[in-house]
């Protein structure tokens, strides 16, 4: 999803109607493989659970999305406030015995 909410950030310059058709068109083809890997999921972990693994896993591959693609840099408070979210998928998978 990360490329087609900001894979247009590049082409300010083209109409956005067609930047809307092609961010839809990539974000079909990402739902056609997160729709099946939730279902899937679903057997091994709460709904709770997959919610904040998948934003976790965003995060991540929008870091390297950002950097490589957008040209942006990671300052400490986003690498601080991302370290923040991974303690929380840390939190949310933790069973006590």
């Amino acid at each position: 999803m990360t490329f087609a909410w900001y894979g247009h950030l590049k082409f300010r310059d083209r109409p956005l109607w067609l930047v809307i058709l092609a961010s839809w068109a990539i974000a079909f083809f990402e739902y056609c493989l997160m729709v099946p890997a939730n279902r899937i999921g679903s057997g091994y972990f709460s709904g709770y659970q997959l919610k904040i693994l998948q934003e976790a896993i965003t995060l991540g591959v929008f870091v390297v999305f950002a950097w490589l693609y957008l040209g942006e840099k990671l300052s400490w408070n986003y690498a601080l406030a991302m370290m923040l979210v991974l303690a929380a998928v840390l939190l949310a998978f933790y069973r006590p015995d």
